[in-house]
């Protein structure tokens, strides 16, 4: 997120630099404004799916 939002504003550098997970949650820190946070989900909603199936564990990965 921090890279692609770099191209709307420089400030992308203060924020934006945690996403973790706290038992089977994904725990993702967005900005706070509610247009970089449209902005953030478009970047990584592509790859929601997959990483929650990774989470819950219903994928074939060893």
């Amino acid at each position: 997120m921090r890279i692609e939002t770099l191209k709307y504003t420089d400030l992308a550098m203060l924020s934006r630099g945690m996403s973790g997970l706290r038992k089977k949650c994904l725990i993702i820190n967005l900005p706070g404004s509610p247009k970089a946070v449209k902005e953030c989900m478009e970047i990584i909603e592509p790859i929601l799916v997959h990483a929650l199936t990774i989470i819950s564990g219903k994928t074939n990965h060893k």
